[in-house]
């Protein structure tokens, strides 16, 4: 496999779902200064090879934040049936990781560069006591919230911004011109929980989006702020970032040329 992830020179390409909980990580991306998720899933595929693995994901993930399935690839010569590398892989991850499907997939299949959209949920616990058996995906606010205020302000995103004002400091990323498929906030029973979908994010996009909604949802802002928050492009005005934990990345979306899993495929 190319340095960029582009089509290998010689053997088979891999696609492989993966679900984790990102808690006791500090990320996806492998790093030189604590456990990272990218390396523990290489250094698995590694053993089932018999040779160095590099992979590719569709979206990387920050310290805390969980994947229902995230999406990969790599290359290698290794002869290996799809049972067989979701069997042997799982044999050498911790529980807290898990490979759902693998698919061999044609070589010109890119795990970030062939996705159209991208889908992240975020659960808020809203009720006074705080959570035990959840605690790890969750987060937690004991003030009432109006999701359905929530709900209204987040419909301003819909559509193609710059959403400077929803941006880490730290962001990368070129520009910061985004589309935003679809956002929806919905209470059910004790949780609020926000979905939302679009061609890609920035570092922090969705946790920043959060904190700016919670204050709407408790009544200290009006459902306007979203709005203008996004027309002023200042980071500094906006919410703070919420917690890491309440984040799952649920997965990309590809074409259904490159047969895929439904889960991760729409027309």
């Amino acid at each position: 496999m190319t340095e960029d992830g582009g089509p290998p020179s010689s053997g088979v390409r891999i696609a492989l779902g993966i679900e984790y909980d990102g808690t006791d990580f500090l990320g996806w991306q492998r790093l030189g200064h604590g456990p990272a998720i990218q390396a523990v899933v290489e250094e698995a595929l590694a053993f089932v090879a018999a040779a160095p693995v590099r992979v590719v994901c569709a979206g990387r993930t920050d310290a805390g934040v969980h994947a229902r399935c995230q999406v990969i690839h790599f290359d290698t010569s290794a002869e290996r049936c799809e049972r067989a590398w979701v069997l042997g892989v799982n044999s050498r991850l911790p529980p807290s990781i898990a490979v759902r499907w693998a698919v061999r997939v044609p070589g010109d299949f890119h795990a970030r560069f062939s996705a159209r959209a991208r889908r992240y949920r975020y659960r808020i616990l809203n009720r006074a006591v705080r959570p035990a058996l959840e605690a790890r995906y969750l987060t937690w606010e004991r003030v009432p919230l109006r999701a359905e205020a929530m709900h209204a302000a987040a419909q301003a995103l819909v559509g193609e911004h710059d959403f400077s004002a929803f941006r880490s400091v730290g962001c990368q990323a070129h520009s910061a011109r985004r589309r935003v498929h679809a956002i929806d906030v919905v209470r059910d029973g004790d949780e609020v929980v926000l979905e939302i979908e679009a061609n890609a994010f920035l570092h922090h996009m969705v946790r920043n989006i959060v904190g700016s909604l919670l204050p709407i949802g408790r009544g200290e802002r009006p459902v306007a702020w979203i709005a203008e928050l996004l027309a002023g492009g200042d980071r500094a005005r906006a919410g703070p970032t919420a917690p890491a934990r309440g984040l799952t990345f649920l997965g990309p979306l590809y074409p259904p040329g490159w047969g895929l899993p439904a889960e991760v495929t729409r027309a």
